[in-house]
């Protein structure tokens, strides 16, 4: 059984998908990272050797592998599902979670991770507002794909857990 986590940076994937992991003794893997770790190259990197497009190719090519795997709980990058037909890909072959975030909220936790976030390093916070918004009206078709949709405000992250987790107990995991 596969677990994927889908939403935009900074709803709390990583987070999620690590202690959803460890609840139900699965492997967590976080689909940058492994990118990184496979092809021995940064993100950053990739983009800039091989612009979006080419790590794009990469991106689907990890998808496609990890998605062949047992006992495993996904977290996706942002941009994983809007390309190709990974969202179908990510729906035929796991149990999907969408993890909503309002925009306000999402701004807010962004705000303070700027510097690890290359896309929105540069923008002011009214541009990151205005960027963010423009990218969840493109992206939000295709999160809303998912299985389950998990709308985060103001929860813990043992919250956000037991809510996945009932989800999973209907799925008899």
């Amino acid at each position: 059984m596969i677990i994927t986590l889908v939403g935009y940076m900074g709803s709390g994937k990583s987070t999620a998908g690590k202690d959803l992991a460890k609840a139900i003794g699965y492997e967590f893997i976080d689909l940058d990272h492994y990118i990184e770790d496979k092809f021995q190259l940064k993100i950053s990197e990739i983009f800039e050797k091989e612009g979006e497009l080419g790590f794009r190719k990469k991106e689907r090519a990890a998808l496609l592998e990890l998605l062949t795997s047992t006992n495993l709980v996904l977290s996706l990058g942002g941009g994983t599902p809007v390309y190709y037909n990974n969202m179908e890909e990510i729906t035929k072959n796991s149990i999907s979670f969408f993890l909503r975030v309002q925009l306000p909220q999402l701004v807010k936790r962004l705000d303070g991770k700027k510097e690890t976030r290359p896309l929105i390093a540069h923008l002011t916070n009214e541009e990151m507002m205005e960027f963010v918004a423009k990218h969840l009206f493109e992206r939000n078709q295709f999160y809303e794909k998912a299985k389950y949709t998990i709308s985060i405000s103001e929860q813990s992250t043992l919250q956000v857990l037991d809510e996945i987790m009932n989800h999973l107990k209907q799925e008899k995991i």
